[in-house]
């Protein structure tokens, strides 16, 4: 890997954006109010993943409002995809924590000091998330509670613990702060999980980079004095989004459990991903007869748990796939 040094700044805040000039004024404000940063040194990165809208006219704008401590830097990331976004700002941060922010996550005002305090009191924390509460446009459906986290919504109580990273229960991408020194020894510089890419459902870029550090002996936890409020408009509500969300979900779980996987252990994880979700789609099946059509949260949970079920099939395709792709170059 590539030798990448990190300069002295405390922290640099990282916005990947996608067509986002109607949101980022929003969350660039909440920045500019942050307290207990006078004493920090820090930055703001927006890395623009092709917008086709003024996302650079913005930015251009506030770069003349943010001074003093804190600069504003805007890049352009061409490899689409969040992944390749997030790779982006890690190479181009200066700061010894990087923390992400998604344009559409707005931190309370204490988030960046809270982020910074609890580095310094947990050296041993590779990466650290706090409570994400969801800001909706409308009333969610109910039951919401039992599927909020695929929406990168979380809220687990007020004492600070570890993530179950074996288990796959990690934090999202965004409201995520990571060693930058962390990242760059231990997070590959091509992912193999992109995001969410036109023609491709599969998920699962939030947790690749955290399972590397996980594995690397690194500590990833929650922080309960860390807030922000994920924006939700009415449409990431509806039953056609939250079931293609669901299906992405689940796909990805196969390839996320092979990272740090033996290649003899590769056979075993294969068929316990598949019986493992079979049994919960039976259970599920059993549980739910005839309440599909009218309670979406169990047809969701559904679609997750068959999607999962089929993640190596769905895995040894797309690399089938890739495979002849070479070939045919060739």
């Amino acid at each position: 890997m590539t030798e990448l040094t990190v300069e002295s700044l405390d922290i640099s805040v990282a916005i990947p954006a996608y067509n986002g000039a109607t949101r980022l004024p929003k969350i660039l404000d909440k920045l500019l109010s942050q307290t207990g940063v006078e004493q920090l040194s820090w930055e703001i990165i927006i890395v623009d993943n092709n917008s086709s809208d003024n996302t650079s006219e913005i930015i251009q704008n506030y770069q003349k409002i943010f001074n003093g401590n804190c600069h504003l830097r805007y890049f352009l990331e061409t490899e689409q995809g969040a992944a390749f976004a997030r790779l982006r700002a890690v190479r181009e941060a200066r700061g010894q924590l990087i923390a992400f922010l998604d344009d559409d996550n707005l931190p309370a005002p204490d988030w960046l000091s809270e982020a910074y305090k609890f580095g310094l009191e947990h050296p041993q924390a590779g990466a650290w998330s706090g409570q994400i509460h969801g800001d909706f446009e409308v009333k969610p459906p109910e039951n919401f509670e039992r599927i909020q986290a695929f929406l990168a919504i979380r809220e687990h109580g007020s004492n600070p613990h570890l993530f179950d990273a074996d288990n796959l229960r990690l934090p999202p991408g965004a409201a995520l702060v990571v060693r930058t020194k962390v990242w760059l020894e231990n997070v590959p510089q091509q992912p193999n999980l992109s995001g969410k890419l036109p023609g491709i459902l599969v998920q699962g870029d939030d947790y690749e980079p955290l399972l590397y550090i996980h594995y690397a002996g690194w500590q990833i936890w929650y922080n309960p004095t860390m807030h922000t409020y994920h924006q939700i408009p009415h449409w990431r509500l509806e039953q056609d989004y939250l079931l293609t969300l669901a299906r992405g979900c689940g796909l990805c779980i196969f390839q996320l459990r092979l990272i740090n996987t033996k290649n003899w252990q590769k056979p075993i994880v294969f068929v316990k991903t598949i019986l493992g979700n079979l049994r919960r789609v039976l259970q599920h099946l059993i549980r739910y007869r005839g309440q599909f059509k009218n309670n979406l949260i169990p047809l969701f949970e559904m679609e997750f748990y068959l999607a999962s079920m089929m993640s190596p099939f769905y895995y040894f395709k797309c690399n089938l796939g890739k495979v002849l792709k070479n070939k045919i170059a060739i």
